[in-house]
């Protein structure tokens, strides 16, 4: 009876929201009609519009912003200002008597006032009629053009798009017939008529995106490795970013976009020649740029000329490739760096046959993070050929090497070469002259020689000047390890226990005690924003405004210098969206104190179980599980390091201005080596109740170990209910084993924080909950990766395998274990392996 009653809610809530939709459209478009098809006979004329039913898209006429001709066009519903597609671009009405319907011959048009035709679909078949063809407005923007004979799609819009590239759109580029589908800008934002800026794929050789100007390139994306576009920053792969390259029989080699489902999001190529992605924020109401490009003077296309690389963070931006030099040195000194540059020494095949240094092999210089030269030459191949295929060629000149296309090679003038400092690029070998390597040998040798006696020099000075000031202060700084160790503090490292093990920290900002303790007005208590396993946290605000999170250690803390240290070597090396960032350290006066940055809306467990009244909606709660989602998989594939955390919770989880989620406390995390899978550990450290059993247990861990936290986190986001303080006395089970028996029951609603249930977003909870039981298998084998767990959040992967027994299905039992906890009773927990 209760599903029934259910069934019956959802039902209501449905088709009231069906009515919310049309009352919308009648007071926002004028008359909107209760389809999203338009049949023979029916007319569209200038006031009226449909609705896909996803309700994402409308069809109808409108004007341009400071115009008043009007269009055919297909808009996003949220707002009529981000028109995603227009007919008759060059065609415009000047009145509002148009009319848009299906013609006697099974075409769409577009007529005018005096029954004219402006602009028609043109399709031609001798076997369509008005009475056979109808046309349908798809939930991805696509406007499609049916014969309801049998013979399929006779037409649709996405075929020919005109600066948006909309979800499930194909751009493509056929190799052989030399057909492309491409976008193409509004000459204006007041006219939508072509412009001269257009993007689309060139897939002869290795396929790559570009925009043109008037057919000549001002962008590239560089080439497509299988995963990502390597020369676009902050692209991840596949499963996180949607994007993917298919070749079809016939030689189409086509580019397309899998959307997220739970975001808004548009790309577009503006009327400047940008292509610009965003994401519509409904709380705002307005668009938020997340990507664009080009976006500064490295992007444009051959910047620095013919074997010049453009580096933006350089001063200046171009410099002529290693074994190079100006072509012209007066107009490069000048900032006129087209003419780009020129060998300085022959090669080995260009030396003169008498030559004594004939023999003489020529090497390669390797220049890391770089969007590789245009005109790619390639082979299939493994990474340790590719140096010998570019040597024993002649004309080669540079070699690359990427997993998924094989060994790069270039051979003539190398074009549109641009360094990057993170997240994009790949290894480069530039061929030179033996000498030049010899040289720069040679240059290193007397520059280190120089650069170390002058350090010995300074070294001395200043531990001269360190032992008169002590002496005048009578003091010293000092910090006693564990073991009993004391080690003098230097400004630019901090040792660990073993004194081999350095941590550099030169690009760590070190705060004195003084700055942290004015910021936090002398750590005043109406500052404190908490309590956590390291110690209380105090908001701060340093003399140029900028707001902190100060962390500091408790001399009553479970967590020592140890944790300190592990916190400040680990996250100092990383840098990602959903990672708090360390700002810096403080170690003075016998304190311990990290800086983060400061999160205005605290931690998750205070809106999930804290009774706050700013309730998360669902659209926060999937947002803040796919961040979290990111931020592990880039702990454990992506960064630097592989790190797995060790002690992922809802008080580790906090939430920017924006509601971002960002991971923090990396007190307990592990660094693994590049082919470790799996560590064992003598002291489990972590938080009762988000620990894998296999870690608990055995003192096992790994990434999957971080999954079995994420499931658990997954189910408490759904549920509202913190696991640890979940108990059900009737039926002896803990949170897990209550949500798998509602799961098996087929009863899972019950589970659902009643705050946030709604039918629009019932599947894409019903969903996570899956997710979340697949996250908290047993058998670490069975979890998912965080890759599949993105991928699976995103429906990429749209058919979900069945969850099996989760582990600690029954009420948790502290008494089975050892347990220490810090004196502040705060949730950080020591269990012995057993």
């Amino acid at each position: 009876m209760a599903a029934i009653s259910t069934r019956n809610s959802l039902r209501t809530m449905i088709s009231g929201r069906n009515f919310l939709a049309i009352i919308f459209c009648l007071f926002s478009y004028g008359f909107c009609l209760e389809t999203d098809t338009i049949n023979a006979g029916v007319v569209l004329n200038d006031s009226a519009t449909i609705v896909s039913s996803s309700e994402i898209f409308t069809l109808g006429f409108f004007s341009p912003n400071g115009s008043t001709r009007r269009y055919l066009g297909i808009w996003y519903t949220v707002t009529k200002d981000t028109v995603a597609w227009v007919a008759n671009r060059d065609r415009p009405l000047n009145d509002s008597s148009g009319t848009f319907s299906i013609s006697a011959d099974g075409n769409l048009v577009i007529m005018n006032g005096n029954q004219e035709i402006i602009w028609s679909s043109n399709v031609t078949s001798n076997s369509t009629s008005g009475r056979n063809t109808t046309a349908q407005l798809l939930g991805t923007g696509n406007l499609v053009l049916r014969d309801v004979t049998g013979s399929g799609t006779l037409w649709e819009s996405h075929r020919y798009p005109t600066n948006t590239f909309l979800p499930a759109m194909r751009i493509f580029h056929n190799t052989r017939t030399g057909q492309r589908v491409s976008l193409n800008s509004w000459r204006s934002p007041q006219d939508p008529d072509y412009g001269n800026f257009s993007s689309g794929l060139f897939a002869v050789g290795i396929p790559q995106i570009y925009i043109w100007n008037n057919g000549r390139p001002i962008w590239r994306s560089g080439p497509w490795n299988g995963r990502v576009l390597t020369g676009v920053t902050r692209m991840y792969s596949v499963y996180v970013d949607g994007f993917s390259v298919a070749t079809e029989e016939d030689g189409t080699v086509v580019f397309t976009r899998a959307f997220r489902q739970q975001a808004l999001m548009t790309n577009y190529l503006n009327t400047e020649g940008v292509l610009v992605e965003a994401a519509w924020d409904n709380q705002k109401r307005k668009w938020n740029p997340t990507w664009q490009a080009p976006i500064d003077d490295c992007d444009f296309y051959n910047k620095c000329g013919p074997f010049g690389l453009c580096y933006s963070n350089n001063r200046p931006k171009c410099s002529c490739l290693t074994g190079y030099e100006p072509k012209n040195k007066e107009e490069w000194d000048s900032g006129n760096w087209s003419g780009g540059c020129v060998k300085r020494k022959p090669l080995q095949c260009d030396r003169d046959n008498n030559a004594t240094d004939k023999h003489k092999v020529d090497k390669f210089v390797k220049i890391t993070l770089v969007k590789v030269p245009d005109f790619i030459q390639w082979s299939t191949g493994i990474e340790t050929e590719c140096e010998g295929l570019c040597l024993g060629n002649c004309s080669c000149r540079a070699y690359a090497y990427e997993q998924g296309i094989g060994c790069m090679f270039w051979s003539g003038s190398l074009i549109d070469i641009q360094k990057f400092s993170r997240d994009a690029g790949s290894d480069f070998f530039v061929r030179v002259a033996y000498s030049e390597h010899d040289e720069k040998k040679d240059k290193k040798v007397i520059i280190i020689s120089c650069v170390v006696a002058t350090l010995v020099a300074i070294s001395f000075c200043l531990l001269l000047s360190w032992w008169w000031m002590s002496r005048r202060r009578g003091r010293s700084v000092t910090l006693e390890y564990e073991g009993g160790e004391v080690g003098q503090l230097n400004s630019s490292e901090i040792r660990l226990h073993n004194a081999m093990d350095k941590v550099n920290v030169e690009e760590l900002p070190l705060y004195s005690f003084e700055m942290v303790e004015n910021a936090t007005n002398n750590f005043d208590v109406a500052n404190k924003l908490g309590m956590g396993g390291f110690g209380p946290v105090f908001k701060g605000k340093l003399e140029n405004g900028k707001e902190i999170a100060v962390k500091r250690l408790s001399t009553e803390s479970g967590q020592g210098l140890e944790e300190f240290m592990n916190e400040v070597v680990v996250i100092s090396k990383l840098q990602h969206r959903n990672l708090v960032r360390l700002l810096g350290c403080c170690v003075e006066k016998d304190e311990k104190m990290l800086v983060y940055e400061y999160m205005q809306n605290r931690s998750l467990d205070v809106f999930l179980f804290d009774g706050s009244n700013n309730i998360l909606d669902w659209r926060k709660r999937f947002n803040i599980i796919e961040g979290i989602g990111r931020g592990l998989l880039y702990l454990h594939r992506d960064s630097r390091l592989r790190i797995i955390h060790r002690d992922m919770k809802p008080s580790n989880i906090l939430l920017d201005e924006d509601w971002n989620p960002k991971i923090s406390d990396f007190g307990m995390a592990r660094i693994f080596g590049g082919n470790q899978n799996q560590a064992n550990t003598r002291r489990v450290v972590g938080t009762y109740g988000y620990m894998a059993p296999e870690y608990v247990m055995g003192g096992r861990f790994s990434e999957k170990s971080d999954v079995f936290s994420f499931g658990i986190l997954v189910l408490e986001i759904v549920s509202g209910r913190k696991n640890t303080s979940f108990y059900s006395d009737e039926l002896s089970l803990g949170f897990l084993g209550y949500s798998w028996k509602l799961w098996n029951e087929e009863n899972v609603l019950d589970l659902i924080d009643q705050r946030i249930f709604s039918s629009s977003s019932l599947a894409e909870i019903m969903r996570c909950i899956h997710i979340g039981l697949l996250c908290v298998q047993e058998i670490p084998v069975n979890r998912p990766s965080m890759s599949t767990v993105l991928s699976m959040l995103s429906s990429e992967i749209f058919d979900l395998p069945v969850p099996e027994h989760p582990g600690f299905m029954d009420m948790w039992n502290g008494s089975h274990f050892k347990t220490a906890e810090s004196a502040n009773k705060v949730t950080i927990t020591v269990l012995e392996g057993r």
